[in-house]
C-alpha cells in the first residue's frame, strides 16, 4: 500500500496508522516536557519512583515468604508499578522508549538524556535503600527471605543465561511503557502493569533497580554473605542487558515503524 492511500484511509493525513499516530504524539508530548526538567524535577521523580517500587518488594517479600511461590508474589509486587503508573514518578529503565523517541525527533538533546538517565538512576538507588532500610527495620521476620531471594541474583555467574535474562528484563519493562502509551483506558494501563511485575518478578528475570534494591535489603538487614562491591559487579553488566534488551528490542524497532512520521518531526524542528 502506497503512503498516499495509507494517509486517506486514515482519519489524519500521518504517514502512520492513527493508533500509532496518537502513540507517537503522547510519548513526543511527555518526553519533551521529561526531558526539559530540572535536575530537581528529575531527582524527585526519580527518589519516588526508587521509594514506591520497594513497596511493590515489601510486597513481593511479604507473599513470598509466606507462600514460597515466586509468580504469586510477582503479582503481589505490581503494586510497585501501580504506584509509579499513577503517581506519575519514574525508573532508570522507563526512560528508553519515550525520551529516545523525543530526542530521535530532535524535541531535546542527547545531554538532556543522559541528564534525565543519570539523575534518574542515582535517585532511584538512593530512594530505594532508604525504604529497604526501614523495611528491614520494621519487618525483621523477613530478612532471611530477603537474603536468600537476593542471592539468586548477586551470586549468579556472568553467563549466557544471566545476560538472556537481563536482556529480557530490559525488553518487558519498555515493553510496558510502550503498551501503556498505546491506550488511554486507565484499566488497560494497570492490566499491562501487573502483566509486566508478574513477568519481572514472578519469573526472576534481572532488573538494574527491582533487583537491587532486594540486594539492599539483604546487605542492610546484616546477614548477607557478599557486600557492596558484589553488588556493584553485578549491577554493572545488568545495567547493561536491561539497555540493550530496551533499546534495541523494542525501542529501535519502534523507530523503525515509525522512521516516516520522525522525518516529519525532525523537519519540522529543524525549520522551527
Amino acid at each position: 500500500m502506497s503512503e498516499t492511500t495509507q494517509r486517506e484511509l486514515g482519519a489524519s493525513d500521518s504517514p502512520i496508522e492513527d493508533k500509532l499516530e496518537d502513540a507517537f504524539i503522547s510519548m513526543l508530548s511527555e518526553g519533551t516536557q521529561r526531558l526539559h526538567r530540572g535536575w530537581r524535577g528529575i531527582l524527585v521523580t526519580g527518589f519516588f519512583g526508587g521509594t514506591e517500587v520497594a513497596l511493590g518488594v515489601l510486597a513481593y517479600l511479604a507473599v513470598l515468604d509466606a507462600t514460597h511461590r515466586p509468580l504469586l508474589a510477582g503479582v503481589a509486587f505490581s503494586i510497585g508499578f501501580l504506584a509509579l503508573l499513577l503517581g506519575h514518578s519514574e525508573l532508570f529503565t522507563e526512560g528508553f522508549l519515550v525520551p529516545v523517541t523525543t530526542v530521535a525527533a530532535k524535541r531535546a538533546s542527547l545531554r538532556q538524556l543522559f541528564k534525565l538517565w543519570g539523575g534518574t538512576l542515582f535517585a532511584n538507588l538512593v530512594g530505594g535503600w532508604m525504604i529497604m532500610w526501614l523495611i528491614m527495620t520494621g519487618f525483621p521476620e523477613l530478612r532471611g527471605q530477603t537474603v536468600e531471594s537476593a542471592a539468586h541474583f548477586v551470586s549468579a555467574p556472568v553467563s549466557a543465561q544471566t545476560v538472556a535474562l537481563t536482556v529480557l528484563g530490559g525488553m518487558a519493562i519498555t515493553l510496558m511503557t510502550r503498551m501503556q502509551h498505546g491506550t488511554d483506558s486507565v484499566p488497560a494501563k494497570i492490566a499491562a502493569a501487573v502483566a509486566v511485575a508478574f513477568l519481572l518478578a514472578g519469573l526472576r528475570l534481572f532488573h538494574s533497580i527491582l533487583d537491587s534494591l532486594l540486594i539492599f535489603g539483604a546487605l542492610v538487614a546484616g546477614r548477607a554473605p557478599f557486600g557492596y562491591l558484589d553488588w556493584l559487579g553485578w549491577f554493572g553488566y545488568t545495567v547493561v542487558g536491561n539497555v540493550v534488551g530496551g533499546l534495541f528490542f523494542v525501542t529501535l524497532l519502534r523507530l523503525v515503524r515509525s522512521s516516516d512520521r520522525l522525518r516529519q518531526e525532525r523537519m519540522a524542528a529543524e525549520a522551527s
